[in-house]
């Protein structure tokens, strides 16, 4: 580098510092908005005698829904349907969306395969004790898994809220409530979890609001709202896409029910975190560990895939009730659709197999039981109208990425996500940011591709916070 480069990047350096000090004065840190604890959310009109409706709607019911076998005879039929699919492009893959050629395999697999086997994965997902309650006028669904008594000796005892995002659901997260419930069977481990993993307002089973303004901050109350249902007034959070800006929201909102929030997409959009992420491309290498270089830069490559991959977003958050209406009562368009993120938003390279690459991470039962869920509750629009309740002008006036939490917060970055922020940023808003962790392989969807991985993660991160700050089991 040349003395008038160096001179420049000094100059722009210092430039950049002043700005950043007169911006701080602006863009600082903000005290948490108070939201409304009781916000109703149902079709009726909210009850008058609010304390009477919380005595008369406690109740915690465990369910089992069975589809009929017509409902599964009308999904066969539909899939049995002439494919009118457009053929891809001369040597085009999954770079156009996802392949036609593919996704007549997958249908023919879904329909020939999958579904008559349907009574065999419905028995699988109903392995774990599902339940419902109302919560603020609409009902919610969960899994719940809980520890007895006698498997508590020499074991610290927490409750851990597993969150979902889109185009997941509860399925996500099999592989790694098996690890967390049954932690405590291994000698080696003190550990032991009570598992709640629900499904959100408007996904799978969990009821949609036909009223608007239920976004990420008042989501965010409802299951704080239903943890102390079950009776959880301390719990740790994990979660990733949307429920990692949920996770973050009952962090920010309610940090005294968090014993620690852990993510797998940790992120902080904040204008100053903003700026420090521009001035460390500067000199990445004063701020990123070594070897993890390439997981932040260069920003040139993230935007391109970021706008490459946005389209989605850009439509859901504006206008989710048309591409719903595309959707619903389409299952081969259901399945392309959320079959497409799970390929590129798993890993880039991805799109230049024929097949998206969707079998080299997964099995093909799991990411159908996925979209089964997303099919049979006929959940599409009512879980894409989160993205535009998120990006309203009453969303973005809580300004709660400006908001700083003192909750422990621990950060696992898995390579192949959409996006990855620096702990410089990551600090301006998680002011005990304990735990912050590389993974060269895996996505998006760490919970299902990695779940051992994630678990292990998690699990180093209780320590930590057990180790750093005092907390008590149940």
């Amino acid at each position: 580098m040349s003395k008038l480069t160096r001179l420049l990047v000094l100059l722009l350096a210092i430039g950049g510092g002043m700005l950043y000090k007169r911006l701080n004065n602006l863009w600082g840190d903000l005290p948490a908005p108070t939201l409304d604890p009781q916000q109703w959310w149902g079709d009726e009109e909210q009850p008058k005698d609010y304390a009477a409706y919380l005595a008369n709607s406690s109740e915690v019911v465990n369910n089992r829904l069975m589809y009929p076998e017509t409902t599964i005879e009308a999904l066969t039929k539909q899939l049995n349907r002439t494919l009118r699919l457009t053929p891809p492009l001369e040597g085009v893959a999954f770079e156009y969306g996802f392949n036609s050629d593919y996704l007549k395999e997958l249908v023919a697999y879904w329909r020939d395969d999958y579904l008559p086997r349907w009574r065999e994965r419905e028995v699988f997902l109903w392995q774990f004790n599902h339940f419902t309650t109302e919560i603020q006028g609409l009902r919610m669904h969960f899994l719940n898994l809980m520890v007895y008594d006698e498997n508590k000796v020499g074991k610290n005892h927490y409750p851990v809220l597993l969150l979902h995002g889109w185009p997941g659901s509860v399925r996500e997260f099999y592989d790694l409530i098996h690890m967390l419930h049954q932690s405590h069977l291994d000698p080696n481990n003190k550990y032991i979890f009570n598992v709640i993993v629900p499904s959100l307002p408007g996904y799978g089973w969990s009821q949609g609001t036909s009223r608007p303004g239920l976004g990420p901050a008042q989501m965010a109350v409802m299951l704080r709202n239903l943890m102390l249902r079950l009776g959880y007034d301390k719990f740790f959070i994990q979660g990733g896409d949307w429920g990692s800006i949920l996770g973050s929201h009952i962090a920010t909102l309610y940090p005294e029910n968090v014993l620690g929030y852990h993510s797998n997409m940790c992120n902080n959009m904040s204008p100053r975190s903003t700026v420090k992420g521009f001035l460390a491309g500067i000199w990445p290498r004063l701020f990123v560990p070594s070897g993890f270089e390439d997981f932040f830069f260069p920003k040139s490559r993230e935007l391109r895939y970021l706008i490459e991959e946005s389209g989605y977003f850009h439509l859901q958050a504006t206008k989710p009730d048309t591409i719903g209406a595309a959707l619903t009562d389409n299952p081969v368009g259901l399945a392309a659709y959320i079959l497409e993120k799970f390929s590129t938003w798993t890993n880039a390279s991805y799109r230049s197999l024929p097949d998206g690459g969707l079998k080299q991470r997964y099995k093909l039962d799991a990411l159908f039981d996925n979209v089964m869920i997303y099919y049979l509750t006929n959940s599409i629009t009512t879980s894409q109208r989160l993205y535009a309740e998120g990006y309203t002008s009453e969303q973005r006036q809580l300004q709660l990425e400006r908001v700083p939490t003192s909750v422990p917060t621990g950060c696992a970055r898995f390579k192949g996500d959409i996006m990855h922020f620096l702990d410089l940023q990551l600090r301006e808003k998680y002011k005990n940011l304990i735990h912050s962790t590389y993974y060269a392989r895996g996505g998006h969807f760490a919970a299902l591709e990695v779940p051992k991985v994630l678990y292990k993660d998690f699990i180093e991160f209780v320590k930590k916070v057990e180790s750093k700050f005092k907390i008590k089991s149940l």
